[in-house]
C-alpha cells in the first residue's frame, strides 16, 4: 500500500532525549532504556490495532520465549504506540499480557517497557527509525508496516527484523551483533561469525567462506596438538 514502508537506516541514531510516558503513567526518557552493554530489541506498534501489531507482538513474544537470555538482563525490549491516543492503562494491560503469557520467573517487569507519547515524539522516532505509516480516518485505524529493530545500547540502529513472526535464531544473532559481542557466550560468537544477515531472505544465513575460514582454523589446531603431542612423545622416549 502506497505510504506504507520501511526505509532503512542502517547506523542511524535513534533521539534518545525523546520522551514518552511509561505504563505506569510516568514520563520518562527514552535514553532511560538504554543501559551499557545491552542491546535493545524495539517495536512500533499501537494497542487496539485490531490485528497487525498483536501478531508482530506475539512473534516476538514467541521468540524470545524460545531464548536462554532474559528480557532486562542480557537486552532491553520496548514498545512503543504510533497512536498518541492511547493511555497509559491500555499500555499496562498490553505489558501485563505478554509479561503473563511469557512466564519467564527471573524477568523484571522492567524488561519489556510498553510506552506512549505525544504525535510530534512519535513522529520524531518513526522518522528516525524510517517507519512509514498513516491514519485511515474512515476506519480509524493506522496503516503501518511490520518489523522489529535491534538497536545498539547507544541507540543506533543494528538491524531490521521484517515480518510478523521472528525466528528464535535470528533474534539471538541479532541480538548479539547489536551488543558488539558484549552479550553472550564464546560458542555464541563463533556462530554469529559463521552467520551472515541476507537482506534477500530477510534471515541469517550461514556464511560459507567463515565456516571455511573455522573449519580451516580448527583443523590447524587439531593438527598442532597432534604434532605437539608426537613431539612430547619422542623427547619422553629418548629421555
Amino acid at each position: 500500500m502506497q505510504g506504507i514502508d520501511i526505509v532503512e537506516n542502517l547506523g542511524g541514531q535513534v533521539p534518545l532525549d525523546l520522551t514518552f510516558v511509561n505504563e505506569s503513567g510516568d514520563t520518562v526518557q527514552l535514553g532511560s532504556y538504554f543501559h551499557q552493554d545491552k542491546p535493545v530489541l524495539f517495536s512500533l506498534v499501537y494497542y487496539e490495532c485490531p490485528m497487525l501489531c498483536t501478531l508482530v507482538l506475539n512473534g516476538l513474544s514467541n521468540g524470545i520465549s524460545k531464548l536462554d537470555w532474559v528480557p532486562g538482563e542480557e537486552y532491553q525490549m520496548v514498545s512503543v504506540s504510533i497512536d498518541p491516543r492511547e493511555t497509559p492503562k491500555l499500555a499496562a494491560d498490553k505489558k501485563h499480557r505478554y509479561l503473563e503469557e511469557l512466564q519467564k520467573e527471573e524477568m523484571s517487569e522492567d524488561g519489556w517497557a510498553f510506552l506512549v507519547g505525544s504525535q510530534d515524539q512519535i513522529e520524531k522516532l518513526a522518522d528516525a527509525l524510517g517507519f512509514k505509516y498513516f491514519y485511515v480516518e474512515e476506519r480509524d485505524q493506522y496503516a503501518h508496516p511490520a518489523a522489529a529493530y535491534l538497536l545498539t545500547s547507544d541507540g543506533r540502529i543494528s538491524r531490521y527484523l521484517y515480518g510478523i513472526e521472528f525466528k528464535p535464531n535470528d533474534l539471538k544473532l541479532g541480538l548479539l551483533e547489536a551488543s558488539e559481542g558484549k552479550i553472550g557466550t564464546t560458542i555464541d560468537k563463533l556462530l554469529l561469525y559463521c552467520f551472515h544477515y541476507d537482506p534477500s531472505e530477510k534471515s541469517y544465513v550461514v556464511f560459507a567462506q567463515n565456516v571455511m575460514k573455522l573449519g580451516g582454523a580448527v583443523t590447524l589446531l587439531i593438527l598442532g596438538v597432534f604434532l605437539a603431542m608426537l613431539w612430547t612423545r619422542d623427547k619422553l622416549k629418548k629421555a
